[in-house]
């Protein structure tokens, strides 16, 4: 337990880590859209996640990369093709990603459903 405290108190806790991998707005975005195409093309990505800029796609694909998730591919052709898939680390986060999806969606439906009236109290006689 005490190895547990130290190592959550000097910033090693596993799960920060994680986030810190595929925390922020688009990198999970990306990993799902390519999770469920396999290879995408930059535009066929680009099309599929509404609202990002092409700086920030760049980027975020940069840094997937860099990580070990995504695996870049460029074809030495006229006009370039580059092709954008999961590495098998990307690939290993999946079921994980698929269960947090599960749960989002009982969340989801949670919500959705009318609240329940609490059961009516009885009245003194």
């Amino acid at each position: 337990m005490e190895s547990t405290l130290n190592t959550q108190r000097s910033g090693d806790c596993p799960l920060n880590h994680a986030l810190s991998l595929i925390g922020g707005k688009w990198r999970l975005p990306i990993i799902w859209a390519l999770n469920r195409s396999g290879t995408l093309r930059y535009n066929e990505l680009k099309r599929r996640l509404p609202g990002v800029t092409s700086m920030m796609l760049t980027q975020v694909l940069k840094d997937l990369e860099t990580y070990g998730i995504v695996r870049r591919t460029q074809y030495p052709e006229i006009p370039p093709r580059v092709e954008y898939t999961l590495t098998d680390t990307g690939k290993s986060l999946i079921p994980a990603l698929e269960s947090l999806a599960r749960w989002g969606k009982q969340m989801q439906e949670r919500s959705a459903a009318p609240a329940q009236a609490p059961a009516a109290e009885e009245a003194p006689r």
